[in-house]
C-alpha cells in the first residue's frame, strides 16, 4: 500500500536548501519515493497557511520503504544539511488501499 511523506518546510539558508534538495531527490529515487508536490506554496481554502511555509509530498511503495529512506546512509547528508537549510514537520502517513 502506497505511503507518504507530508513535510511543512520554512526555508531558512536558500543556498544550503539546494544542496539539500539536490541530495534527498537522489536519495529519494533510490528507495522508490517520487514527488507528488515539491515546494508549493499552499492556498489555504478553510483555516490559515503561514505564507513562509511549502509543502512537500513524497510518494514510497510503502511505510517500510520511507523508513529505509530515513535511516538510509544516502540521506544522512541531506539531513545533516537540512538542519541549518530547513525548518520543517515531516510526517509519515499511508495510503489508502486501491
Amino acid at each position: 500500500m502506497p505511503a507518504y511523506v507530508i513535510s511543512e518546510v520554512e526555508v531558512l539558508d536558500e543556498e544550503l536548501a539546494a544542496t539539500y534538495r539536490t541530495l534527498a531527490e537522489a536519495a529519494i529515487q533510490r528507495y522508490g519515493g517520487r514527488y507528488i508536490v515539491r515546494g508549493a506554496l499552499p492556498e489555504a481554502m478553510e483555516g490559515a497557511w503561514p505564507s513562509s511555509r511549502r509543502m512537500v509530498v513524497v510518494e514510497f511503495p510503502d511505510e517500510d520503504r520511507i523508513k529505509e529512506w530515513y535511516a538510509s546512509a544516502e540521506y544522512a547528508e541531506a539531513l545533516e544539511i537540512r538542519r541549518s537549510a530547513l525548518d520543517r514537520r515531516l510526517l509519515l502517513v499511508e495510503g489508502v488501499p486501491e
